[in-house]
């Protein structure tokens, strides 16, 4: 036994024993029990019926899972902020001020904070704080001018030339929420923007010859074209070159008499590329370009467009290109190609170099200002979520624990747990145990091993614009009626309604009764199922012989055939099969009976249980078995928990948990059915036939002497 400075209570349930939570005290000591005592040391944030601000609230590293360290931190600040430690158990809606330990820096805080809410809320003179008034003021100073949150929305700002800036720094970097939920900017934003701009004018005002030249708007698109005429330009600049080098380069350096031919014989709309390899202008000693007449038909457009939008731009508006005009112009575009590449990549370029130039210090102090100011209330806001944390513990912290620390809300019946997500009502029964499940395949593959009988269902309310899946525990009943596809009504715990349909189910044991009945209710349904096959097949033989004969008769002719004789000796064989088949069994029977007549009288009721026993004693012992293995924990680790012991779901607790179908204590019954079946009277007279073989027989062995 583990020695503690505390006294621990158990009771015990599930098959395991359980911590009893009932004391301030026994929450204080809960960092002296031995976590392999714990029922679960982890469980996740989404998917549990619990309030999810408190949820929010413990789990302090926001890794969406609450564990035993976020529990005991909790509890230890909460006792840390009180004078009476009392109120830890929730039992009060509502904590007194004089609960506050005002001695400690925490509860301080907390103390004054509460003073400033009351007093906005218009009752300074109360000496108590629920959650309720914590969650109205922050809506009231949430939606104030400033909040503390060092957001600055648009509406926060009474300047109204420092409204578009607000506006335009969130154009440029997007925004942030602030506690209203609007979108703002923050003094990170404020800063990155001023740096922007200061990049990007000193790039812009670089001393670059021709910057100004190309238009921003089809910038990309000349240089895109530029980059693709220049090595033809170049080229032809070099063959004049050639031909001024050596006059019989003239000649060669144009296109040649077979080219020409070739083009000649062509359709010139299809010969384009072919054109295009030729010189792009009539090659001489003069090298001169021409730009509006005397060039290449294929490069005709191009070179307007190329004129255009960058010789013009540099140049002027000129008729040819020499080779020191052709030069200085690609000096001049690589210059601004150089320094076009190097501008700093940011948002704000969008905004227009002019747009840019207004900003100034001025208007950055301004909107740094209006951020302080609201960052000065911040440790106001801070103390209100510490009021409602210290709150929401004092009323939630001893429920969470009784169903972390231990399953005693599920155990003891007297309220659902918060893994239960609601009721749902299916096949004339309520099943208790439904768990909410995102995943259903991944959710199976280990909820298989808790060995309960489990309905996957999708539910859908509002015309299917919400949606969930809930697992369901079958515990009590049969399964005769649960199929994929049957519809049934989920109630989740507000009351709401849900549509739900069975898309998966697992299959285990329900029940000791269940698993009697099992064998006798297969034997019959194969047997049933037989006859049906057989009654089918008879019928189909039927109608296949009814066919032939309706044809063989239409194509028969008119003509009288002898009919054979009657075969007295063949019938006589067949009734005679007839006899010995029914004489069999007969004969099998009666040695049934008479083996059972043989027994002594105390014997015979023995031997009928020795029967049923042997048809039901299989499935009964199966399951048996797997129903002392059903295991809640398998059911909430396949659900992101991380359940510390076996949690044992027996027979009898889980008959608990589904609730059959039954008339109310008092209510008055009529039996007699208008629609009822008529009664025939073959059943009864084939009872009394066996009663009177039975007597016969027992005669006859001389029981009755």
């Amino acid at each position: 036994m583990i020695e503690t400075s505390h006294q621990w209570r158990f009771f015990r349930a599930g098959g395991f024993d359980q911590v009893l939570l009932e004391t301030a005290d026994d929450l204080l000591a809960l960092d002296q029990l031995d976590k392999k005592l714990w029922s679960a040391l982890s469980c996740p944030v989404n998917g549990v019926e619990f309030d999810p601000r408190t949820l929010e609230l413990i789990d302090s590293d926001g890794d969406g899972h609450i564990r035993v360290p976020e529990i005991l931190a909790a509890i230890s600040w909460s006792a840390g902020c009180l004078n009476d430690r009392s109120f830890l158990t929730g039992k009060s809606r509502s904590l007194p001020l004089i609960a506050i330990n005002s001695d400690s820096p925490d509860g301080k805080s907390i103390f004054d904070a509460t003073k400033i809410i009351l007093e906005h809320l218009g009752k300074p003179e109360c000496d108590s704080i629920c959650i309720d008034d914590t969650l109205q003021i922050e809506a009231v100073l949430n939606n104030s001018r400033f909040n503390g949150d060092g957001v600055i929305t648009p509406e926060t700002i009474e300047d109204e030339t420092t409204v578009p800036w607000v506006n335009q720094i969130i154009q440029c970097y997007g925004s942030v929420p602030d506690r209203n939920g609007e979108g703002g900017i923050t003094k990170e934003s404020i800063e990155l923007f001023s740096t922007d701009i200061e990049a990007w004018l000193s790039w812009y005002d670089l001393p670059i010859d021709g910057k100004n030249c190309l238009p921003e708007e089809s910038r990309d698109d000349s240089l895109a074209l530029w980059n693709r005429l220049r090595s033809k330009i170049d080229d032809y600049f070099l063959r004049c070159g050639m031909a001024i080098f050596d006059q019989r380069a003239l000649t060669v350096m144009n296109s040649s008499d077979e080219n020409l031919s070739t083009l000649a014989t062509r359709n010139l709309t299809e010969a384009v590329d072919e054109m295009a390899l030729l010189p792009l202008a009539n090659v001489s000693a003069t090298a001169t370009l021409p730009l509006t007449h005397g060039i290449n038909p294929a490069w005709q457009d191009s070179i307007q467009q190329l004129k255009s939008s960058v010789i013009v731009p540099f140049l002027g508006d000129v008729d040819e290109l020499t080779v020191e005009k052709w030069n200085d112009l690609k000096s001049a575009v690589l210059g601004y190609e150089t320094w076009w590449s190097s501008k700093p990549v940011t948002t704000v370029a969008q905004l227009g170099s002019e747009r840019l130039r207004q900003w100034n210090n001025d208007i950055q102090q301004s909107i740094l200002a209006l951020i302080e100011q609201d960052l000065a209330i911040k440790p106001v806001f801070e103390a209100i979520i510490q009021v409602e944390r210290l709150t929401r513990y004092c009323r939630d912290l001893m429920p969470l624990t009784n169903n972390f620390v231990s399953f005693r809300d599920f155990y003891s019946g007297r309220g659902k747990a918060i893994f239960q997500s609601g009721t749902l009502f299916l096949d004339g029964r309520s099943f208790d145990l439904c768990i909410t499940v995102t995943d259903v395949s991944k959710h199976a593959l280990l909820a298989n091993l808790s060995r309960v009988y489990l309905v996957y269902c999708d539910c859908i309310r509002h015309g299917g614009a919400d949606k969930m899946t809930v697992v369901a525990g079958i515990t009590d009943g049969d399964a005769d009626q649960l199929l994929v596809g049957r519809n049934g009504v989920f109630y989740d715990r507000q009351g709401g309604d849900w549509d739900a349909t069975i898309v998966r189910i697992i299959e285990h044991p329900i029940s000791i009764k269940q698993a009697f009945w099992d064998p006798y209710k297969r034997i019959g349904k194969m047997v049933g199922e037989q006859l049906q096959k057989l009654a089918a097949a008879r019928s189909k033989a039927a109608e296949e012989k009814a066919a032939t004969g309706i044809m063989q008769v239409g194509n028969k002719k008119e003509e009288t055939k002898q009919q054979p004789p009657f075969d007295a000796g063949k019938f006589a064989g067949i009734f005679a099969a007839i006899g010995l088949a029914i004489g069999a069994i007969g004969t099998a029977i009666a040695s049934i009976l008479t083996g059972f007549f043989k027994l002594p009288w105390w014997q015979m009721p023995l031997a009928l249980i020795g029967i049923m026993l042997l048809v039901s004693g299989p499935s009964v012992a199966i399951a048996w078995f797997k129903l002392r293995q059903r295991n809640l924990g398998r059911l909430l680790d396949a659900n992101g928990w991380a359940v510390n012991t076996r949690a044992r779901i027996n027979i009898p607790f889980g008959a608990s948990l589904t609730g059959l179908a039954r008339l109310p204590q008092g209510a008055i019954q009529t039996i007699s059915d208008p629609f009822a079946e008529k009664k025939t009277p073959w059943k009864r007279w084939l009872f009394l036939l066996m009663i009177v073989a039975a007597v016969v027989i027992a005669w006859q062995y001389g029981y009755f002497k």
